[in-house]
């Protein structure tokens, strides 16, 4: 069994936090050992909570896009959330997303920590202010770093918007938006290819 099955069955049953009472299930990262990008986003929306799968509602799609776009193989990429379940408001029918609070966060962390070790990718990508403020500090400002070739735990990071930030973008700003989050995706692959074959562990 490998390292990422094994961890995947353990985080099954985490019930670290509490978040694990109303999600359907625990949603763990996607992809192979090995792969040189992991993109890391905030949490499973309300898609990825039912199918238990990272990204595969609207927001995954569009990330699909912007990959592509970028010119980063999506097979080469491990995706992710720091918080694997979902936390959400009930309107009516509807489970309205709701923001991970730093308690749920500090429960999630050594899972993602642990999916850093078994893919040992030579790049992260953090998704959205949420996931960046996880992992450099609750004072980090996507504003004012994005795009910049940043760090965390030795490993080279880069700090983006999250994809779902485009989807609720007016009309108006959506393409410029994206055309952002397509360039911050390529840095990332440019910086990845530069460090094939360089030992970080």
């Amino acid at each position: 069994m490998s390292e990422l099955t094994e961890l995947r069955k353990q985080a099954a049953t985490c019930t670290a936090c509490e978040l694990y009472t109303n999600a359907t299930q625990t949603v763990f990262g996607a992809g192979r050992e090995g792969a040189s990008i992991m993109l890391a986003g905030e949490q499973p929306g309300d898609q990825e909570d039912r199918q238990g799968q990272p990204f595969v509602g609207p927001a995954g799609k569009l990330l699909d896009q912007a990959l592509r776009r970028a010119g980063v193989c999506r097979e080469d990429a491990y995706v992710t959330n720091v918080v694997k379940h979902f936390r959400f408001t009930r309107q009516g029918k509807r489970r309205i997303h709701q923001t991970p609070g730093a308690e749920h966060v500090r429960a999630c962390l050594p899972w993602l920590r642990a999916e850093l070790h078994a893919v040992g990718p030579k790049l992260l990508v953090a998704l959205g202010a949420t996931a960046a403020k996880s992992l450099l500090g609750s004072s980090f400002r996507l504003t004012h770093h994005r795009g910049e070739l940043l760090e965390f735990d030795g490993l080279p990071l880069v700090a983006t918007i999250h994809p779902s930030a485009v989807l609720r973008a007016p009309e108006e700003r959506r393409d410029e938006m994206f055309d952002g989050l397509v360039a911050d995706l390529e840095l990332a692959g440019r910086t990845a290819v530069s460090f094939q074959g360089v030992d970080r562990g």
